[in-house]
């Protein structure tokens, strides 16, 4: 059996770099996204370098970027796309692969090509333009119903952004006075977290849109590259069928982004935004004044106008009424005249018949008179004989309850041989019954006993 051949790892590490640099001599453009750039304080930098589908990194690589090279990038990027290189850009880079021993695989990065930048910014809004479109939905948000005074403002922005501080202070200064209510929600406004940042924000203000007029994104200025985020498809589609007014000012850039574009109204910048926000109220205000002038003046002129027609409906009033009453005044005059000579033949005819209702009435009367007298008098004679028959009966019935009385005198019970026993100068009872030693007295018809009991029993004491 033959030894095995072993190898150092140095010696394995060598072969590996000797291959690639005899494989991989010349340089290379790649495509490939800024995942971090990893900046050291000496001026080097180390980037990650990655290529993704979806959400997902399907490679990885490291990448370096000596000092020197850097800032000559660094400038030369500046120029073209008025941003330094930060993480999160997509870019085309000359590299060339280098294995070391001691690092391992790396691209040593020589340049950057910015305006493949700017045509990755302009190719990524032409097809969220398109899918909006395809969708129906590119001008839906600019569609919804604007307030006539936007008063309740949802803001989407960071709270330290200085956007947001000139947004609020032109709000709040303006000359007029005009009252606005804001209420700040936070959100990454700048590279990839600002899209799912922005999205769940506006979810956030969806469930409570009750309180709200409108929506406004604000940030400060910055150069096309930092503002991919507002070209990606899901932000814009969420802005898009947002059910408020939503109004962008993030920033100075020339081209717009597929936000402001789809948004309900953008400015340029968030003071310009603040500045069309109180324009409104202006405006509002002018067609107030404008129709309380218009409301002053058809007044005026109605006012004039009935007043003309109210002074002819006078004349013409004064006019008929006059000749009214003197045509009232002849006919009531007649009616009057007719009427006196009608009451006074009604009075006559009613006094005669008075004075024939008068001597009917006296016969009658006299008559009535006589039969009442009558029929009075009988009435008296037959009440005279019920009061006798009634005193009568009423006499004996006394007399009957006198001697009924007079047998229940105790008096009369004594004389007939019964006696009658007190005790303290009452009838003996359970409670005045005497004691052995108490003296009782016996009353008979002829006269009074003192006894003093020896014995005392009660029946309720024997039983």
């Amino acid at each position: 059996m033959s030894e095995k051949q072993i190898f150092t790892l140095q010696q394995v590490a060598s072969s590996i770099r000797k291959t690639i640099e005899k494989r991989y001599s010349q340089t290379y453009w790649v495509k490939s996204e800024m995942h971090k750039l990893n900046r050291f304080p000496r001026g080097h930098a180390f980037p990650e370098l990655v290529q993704k589908e979806g959400d997902k990194i399907i490679t990885q690589l490291s990448g370096t970027i000596w000092k020197q090279q850097l800032e000559r990038i660094n400038q030369r990027f500046i120029s073209v796309v008025k941003e330094p290189i930060n993480d999160g850009m997509s870019l085309l880079l000359l590299v060339k692969i280098n294995f070391s021993e001691t690092y391992g695989l790396s691209l040593q990065i020589l340049d950057i090509d910015p305006s493949f930048s700017l045509g990755e910014l302009h190719k990524q809004r032409d097809e969220t333009l398109k899918k909006l479109s395809d969708l129906g939905i590119l001008n839906q948000n600019q569609l919804c119903d604007f307030p006539l005074i936007p008063k309740r403002i949802a803001v989407i922005s960071a709270d330290s952004s200085k956007g947001l501080s000139d947004f609020m202070e032109v709000l709040e200064t303006n000359e007029q006075g005009y009252k606005f209510f804001t209420h700040l929600f936070p959100a990454y406004l700048q590279g990839d977290a600002a899209v799912d940042s922005i999205i769940q924000t506006l979810h956030k203000i969806e469930r409570v849109k009750h309180h709200f007029d409108i929506v406004v994104i604000v940030r400060g200025g910055g150069a096309e590259v930092s503002m991919t985020c507002y070209n990606h498809f899901e932000l814009c589609k969420a802005i898009a069928e947002f059910p408020l007014p939503v109004l962008t000012g993030i920033g100075h850039s020339t081209n717009l982004t597929v936000a402001e574009m789809i948004s309900f109204r953008n400015a340029i910048t968030p003071t310009k935004l603040a500045e069309f926000l109180i324009q409104t109220y202006r405006e509002f205000d002018q067609q107030i004044k404008d129709l309380q002038t218009q409301l002053f003046s058809i007044s005026k002129n109605n006012l004039q106008i009935a007043s003309n027609e109210f002074e002819s409906i006078i004349r013409l009033f004064k006019s008929v009424a006059n000749s009214f009453l003197e045509h009232a005044n002849i006919q009531l005059e007649n009616k009057t005249n007719r009427i006196r000579r009608a009451t006074l033949q009604n009075v006559e005819k009613k006094q005669i018949h008075l004075n024939q209702i008068q001597v009917s009435f006296g016969y009658v009367a006299k008559n009535n008179l006589n039969k009442q007298e009558s029929l009075l008098n009988e009435q008296l004679f037959q009440l005279k004989q019920q009061i006798e028959r009634k005193t009568e009966r009423t006499y004996k019935n006394i007399q009957y309850l006198e001697n009924t009385v007079k047998m229940l005198d105790p008096m009369q019970v004594l004389k007939r041989g019964f006696s009658m026993t007190t005790h303290k100068g009452r009838t003996i009872s359970e409670t005045n019954f005497p004691k052995i030693g108490s003296t009782i007295e016996t009353i008979t018809a002829i006269g009074t006993i003192e006894s003093l009991v020896e014995k005392s029993v009660l029946k309720n004491e024997n039983q």
